[in-house]
């Protein structure tokens, strides 16, 4: 008895005139008598892939910004750490011999890249007051300035206040501290050399308020400060591994010491661009005491700009600090109502980063360290971005401008394209 097979739908036997007839018929009834689109309505809606979707966005009428969002967590903390005295000054490696030689011969030709590192408006770098310890010479802190100049650093912010003393002879610190500067070795005119040279180069010089209103225990004036109770009380943790004290602008005298102090240094150095402050110009909400400290703070800040405009109204008043929300909430400065002239966003926390640089877009620049120059790239092609300022955490300011001008040149190389041969 034979075995029957399967022999499938038997499609395969259809003559194919029968076939091409019921094509043909089919064509007629959905296309050409408009029978498809009623079909097509009955049928449910097909929804997009999300990867796919992104392809096709929604038009939309609104042309109003997202407002910002409010940070989360706690401001960056651990970042910054004290910079120890250099026991002699920095060395900077020398070019070679050439045969013109020229002060800025190592400045790399500038690149038509429209939003590159060169062509942002302010493009600074710190450097610690302890840069001009050990005596440095003219030759030397010339020699330095023309040095940034040639790694496309057109802004040098220099430390000249710090732990409670200027680094610079002041009547003001002789009068009220009986100091006339702070202990450490240095020229008379190494500030007048400083902004001398960077002039001469087409840049620019920011006098660097480090440590702004607080101070630790190495301070010169600490004990004078505990004794005439100047500190507000509790120790500000603000950094690991630092205790600092806050000096307590209510009391007159600290106020008066700040102002004076101020507007000394704007008419002993009429040439200077800037003055900068951070956010140690602030206190911080870990103090002990529900004191909230934000009004007193804006007045004296407020005072302390005022005093200085009227002695030299050419001098920009200058802030590096964390956005306005994280400064007000945790270190009592309100500083959008302190009348500054430019606010750069301190941006040293990598996890808040994105969210920092929406509060950056809206002011003068931000800051970095030199743990984040991968993120240089991002910066410079952004032109909401109108400055960069870096801080060399390490306390290595010429290896640091060297690595942004390496970055940068890597950033701007052209992309290769095969050479076709024919074969």
């Amino acid at each position: 008895m034979g075995t029957n097979k399967n022999r499938g739908c038997g499609c395969l036997r259809i003559p194919l005139s029968v076939i091409i007839l019921m094509l043909g018929g089919s064509y007629w009834w959905l296309i050409y008598l408009g029978n498809f689109n009623k079909i097509a309505k009955l049928l449910p809606p097909i929804q997009l892939p999300h990867p796919i979707a992104n392809l096709f966005p929604s038009q939309s009428t609104s042309s109003k910004p997202l407002p910002l969002p409010i940070p989360t967590g706690l401001p960056p903390v651990a970042i910054r750490q004290p910079v120890a005295v250099a026991s002699e000054p920095p060395k900077i490696d020398k070019p070679k011999p050439q045969a013109s030689p020229s002060p800025i011969a190592a400045s790399p030709p500038p690149t038509n890249l429209q939003n590159s590192w060169e062509k942002k408006a302010i493009r600074g770098i710190y450097l610690s007051r302890y840069q001009i310890t050990n005596n440095a010479d003219e030759q030397t802190i010339r020699q330095r300035v023309r040095y940034y100049r040639s790694q496309g650093i057109n802004t040098i912010i220099h430390g000249v206040w710090g732990n409670g003393c200027t680094m610079y002879d002041s009547e003001v610190m002789q009068q009220m501290l009986g100091a006339k500067s702070c202990p450490n070795l240095f020229q008379d005119r190494w500030l007048e050399w400083t902004i001398d040279e960077a002039h001469k180069q087409g840049m620019q010089v920011h006098a660097y308020f480090e440590k702004g209103i607080k101070i630790d225990k190495d301070s010169p004036i600490f004990d004078r400060a505990i004794a005439k109770k100047w500190i507000v009380p509790g120790v500000d943790r603000t950094y690991a591994k630092v205790e600092h004290y806050v000096l307590d602008v209510e009391v007159p005298e600290v106020a008066d010491l700040f102002k004076k102090m101020l507007a000394e240094f704007v008419v002993k150095y009429p040439k200077i661009d800037a003055v900068q402050w951070d956010d140690y110009l602030g206190y911080h909400a870990e103090l002990p005491g529900k004191v909230d400290r934000t009004a007193s703070l804006t007045t004296f800040v407020q005072q302390l700009i005022a005093g200085m405009k009227a002695a030299n109204p050419a001098v920009s008043f200058d802030l590096c600090h964390h956005n306005p929300y994280w400064a007000k909430r945790y270190f009592a400065a309100d500083w959008e109502k302190w009348k500054v002239d430019r606010v750069f966003i301190q941006d040293y926390n990598e996890k808040n980063f994105k969210d920092e640089l929406n509060y950056a877009v809206n002011y003068a620049g931000v800051a970095i360290t030199d743990g984040q120059l991968h993120r240089l790239k991002e910066l410079t092609v952004n032109p909401k971005i109108k400055g960069i300022l870096i801080f060399p955490l390490a306390g290595k300011p010429e290896e640091t401008a060297a690595r942004v001008q390496k970055i940068d040149r890597e950033n701007n190389k052209p992309a290769l394209i095969p050479k076709v041969t024919n074969n």
